[in-house]
């Protein structure tokens, strides 16, 4: 009998990255903590560098499975985001806007995961 040693399985998921990726949803919080002011330029900025940060760290790090490690950074941003939200008694919404917000979360995790895969495509191509 042969032992078969080649080891053809997936990599598991990198959860220490995706959960430190998804912990920049605090960024929402501590902005209103240090007194930038609400509004448009704020909510732009945030929004510009975690997607600046997710796309830069998954899409040039050559993070296995983009796509979904960056949906999954997406859901668990919006349950960081809600439970903070639900600490700092920011909550007061219906139960089903839970399930729609935490929805959009993870819909722009897959974009900026396929944006991340095209670079890493581009990338390997380029080598």
């Amino acid at each position: 009998m042969t032992e078969n040693t080649s080891d053809t399985s997936r990599p598991g998921l990198p959860w220490l990255l995706i959960i430190g990726l998804a912990s920049l949803s605090l960024l929402w919080p501590l902005a209103e903590l240090v007194g930038i002011p609400q509004g448009a330029p704020r909510a732009l900025t945030i929004i510009a560098v975690i997607a600046a940060t997710w796309i830069g760290v998954v899409g040039f790090g050559r993070v296995p499975r983009p796509v979904l490690v960056l949906a999954l950074t997406g859901l668990i941003h919006g349950v960081i985001a809600l439970g903070a939200a639900v600490l700092l008694g920011g909550f007061d919404r219906p139960i089903w806007t839970l399930f729609a917000g935490l929805a959009i979360d993870m819909f722009w995790g897959t974009v900026a995961g396929l944006v991340a895969l095209g670079i890493q495509q581009i990338r390997k191509a380029a080598a």
